[in-house]
């Protein structure tokens, strides 16, 4: 019998302006810009995921969203106090970028 892995989903933003959706199947993740972000005059999410197209996969977390993460103490700090595994990225990423970031880009659960 044939497991469906459960998708995972959720808002990027940029400036608090949804960008698109970040998702997760099982090891596989998806970005998808919204429409009204392509037509925007906002610059794209990163340089590897232009807004002339609408959506990236990859077997891995991209390297944008990879590096809104600790590394190290931090990492294992965060994971440890949050209750979040080391291989979960996603969750860490729900949990730490999500409002606190670098840069103009922030990751939120859907329907928050």
């Amino acid at each position: 019998m044939n497991s469906v892995a459960k998708v995972r989903s959720a808002c990027v933003y940029y400036n608090d302006i949804l960008a698109g959706y970040l998702l997760q199947n099982g090891r596989r993740f998806a970005f998808l810009y919204t429409p009204q972000y392509i037509a925007s005059k906002n610059p794209s999410i990163a340089l590897d995921m232009p807004k002339k197209k609408r959506f990236f996969s990859s077997p891995y977390l991209f390297p944008y969203f990879q590096g809104l993460l600790p590394e190290g103490a931090n990492k294992a700090f965060f994971c440890k106090r949050l209750g979040i595994l080391h291989s979960d990225k996603f969750t860490m990423l729900l949990k730490l970028a999500n409002y606190e970031t670098i840069g103009a880009v922030t990751v939120r659960e859907r329907g928050r």
